[in-house]
């Protein structure tokens, strides 16, 4: 685990970060929150530090200046201001900072940001990928269990509330690290059970739709069809057929 300290004059903000992000599913341990430069700086020699997110401007040792005290260490460093000044931008290249964020800081840049940081960590250490499943797959293995499960009501605010991101963020990530959108795979997962209980000609065509999450019946055959290129009444034949020994 990588040791983290976050530092911002403003404590609400500071104390946000270091709760309302995941930082221990990526890696990173929130070891401090520091209010100025200086006191981050103090804690700093005294302490191993991996990476630092800090706001630029502050009492006492502002972002660029601790950066510049602390240019001998090798240290990740992520800056955040409220402010695009060029003078910012160059000073930050200058001292090799990894990013630069503007506030308000959004989860999805955060997380993109430390996940690559992560990365470099680790192969700065030689560490080579374990065999546990990394961040994003969890992810994606949590989203598909929670549609097996909850297919009828499923959202995709209720699939980002279970796995605490935003439903932008896990609709993009998703979609890149699972090869189907969750729109596409909610569909599947319901055309799939509807095929089913299809095949049990007890279960009528309305009761299906309603129990597989459509209210509208007429809104599930226009689903299934495009799902099946058959209507449901047409697949509940042929698989009746079928079961009889006469295939179509």
């Amino acid at each position: 685990m990588y040791k983290l300290i976050i530092v911002d004059d403003e404590p609400k903000i500071c104390e946000g970060i270091a709760v309302l992000f995941p930082w221990k599913q990526i890696g990173f341990e929130v070891v401090k929150v520091c209010y100025d430069g200086l006191s981050a700086l103090e804690y700093i020699r005294e302490n191993p530090v991996d990476a630092i997110l800090c706001d630029i401007e502050m009492p006492n040792l502002n972002g660029l200046e601790l950066c510049a005290a602390l240019e001998e260490k090798d240290i990740c460093t992520v800056l955040f201001s409220s402010y695009q000044k060029y003078e910012y931008f160059r000073q930050a290249i200058q001292y090799h900072v990894k990013d630069y964020l503007l506030k308000p800081i959004s989860y999805e840049d955060v997380m993109n940001c430390f996940q690559k940081i992560r990365e470099d960590l680790d192969s700065k250490a030689q560490i080579q990928p374990e065999n546990q499943e990394g961040y994003y797959e969890g992810i994606v293995k949590k989203v598909q269990k929670y549609l097996e499960k909850n297919y009828k009501e499923a959202s995709l605010e209720g699939a980002a509330a279970e796995v605490n991101l935003s439903t932008s963020y896990l609709s993009r990530i998703f979609k890149e690290k699972a090869g189907i959108g969750f729109a596409d795979l909610l569909c599947r997962i319901r055309m799939e059970k509807a095929m089913e209980l299809l095949e049990n000609p007890d279960y009528k065509s309305y009761e299906i739709a309603f129990h597989i999450g459509y209210d509208n019946p007429k809104n599930f055959s226009r689903a299934f069809k495009s799902y099946c290129q058959m209507s449901p009444s047409e697949y509940r034949s042929l698989k009746l057929r079928k079961g009889d020994g006469h295939d179509a």
